[in-house]
């Protein structure tokens, strides 16, 4: 790759991060991204697939066609292939013809079946927390040569860059979310206290005592019922404002 091709795919890595919606949006702009980059440098249609593997998280797959999702979903459920191997070891790994493959024999049929050759997986390093590959495809034989290799590698080093920003940008606004629904839910209960309260004439520590029995009795979570005693009173439910 020449340093205008760096450059470019660095940049266009990084305005992924701002022009998606969300993490599953990013992958699949940054499988677009990988395909275009080694089809240009190799002069036929490569197709590749990222799988992001997170504690915690389901596998996310995306990829640059309907094709690559769905092998490197099949290499997911069979547990054996480059891109697994790649993960695992830690550095690339190449198959240069499926139909001669020994390795990994049920990726390979399926992946000889489809008419894919050649396949490449790619780690990337992206800490102790999560895991991802690129998964590479192309229909002839001996495509990925030590040079297309090198390329590949230089691209995962900026996509891995990329993909720790975005994982943080979402688990930041994960946070934010699940602090919102806390403080949503805080409001509803704290509110049918107050009601309780009224109604019965008793302190917040039994108020909240009713709540939490009439909880346990309807085997119901203490914000649904605390929830339906707000709408029964206000014919509507209760809100969380937020400044922005």
């Amino acid at each position: 790759m020449t340093d205008d091709e760096l450059e470019e795919g660095f940049d266009r890595l990084n305005r992924l991060i701002t022009s998606t919606d969300d993490l599953q949006g990013f992958l699949q702009g940054m499988a677009g991204l990988a395909s275009e980059s080694l089809s240009r440098a190799r002069g036929t249609q490569i197709e590749c697939a990222v799988a992001l593997h997170r504690r915690k998280h389901r596998t996310t797959i995306a990829g640059s066609s309907d094709i690559a999702v769905w092998l490197d979903q099949i290499e997911q459920r069979l547990g054996e292939g480059p891109c697994l191997e790649a993960m695992d070891v830690g550095h690339a790994i190449v198959v240069s013809d499926a139909t001669e493959e020994q390795r990994w024999p049920n990726f390979s049929r399926t992946l000889a079946d489809e008419g894919y050759r050649s396949a490449m997986g790619i780690p990337l390093e992206l800490g102790s927390d999560a895991k991802a590959v690129l998964d590479f495809f192309a229909a002839p034989a001996e495509q990925f040569t030590p040079e297309s290799v090198a390329d590949a590698r230089i691209f995962g080093d900026m996509a891995a860059r990329a993909l720790r920003l975005a994982i943080r940008i979402t688990t930041s606004e994960q946070l934010v979310e699940n602090l919102k629904a806390a403080l949503e839910g805080r409001t509803v209960i704290d509110l049918a206290c107050g009601m309780i309260m009224a109604q019965n004439r008793c302190s917040q520590f039994q108020a909240m005592e009713i709540l939490k029995k009439a909880s346990s009795d309807r085997n119901q979570k203490l914000y649904e019922v605390a929830d339906t005693i707000v709408q029964r009173v206000n014919n509507s439910q209760a809100s969380t404002f937020f400044e922005k």
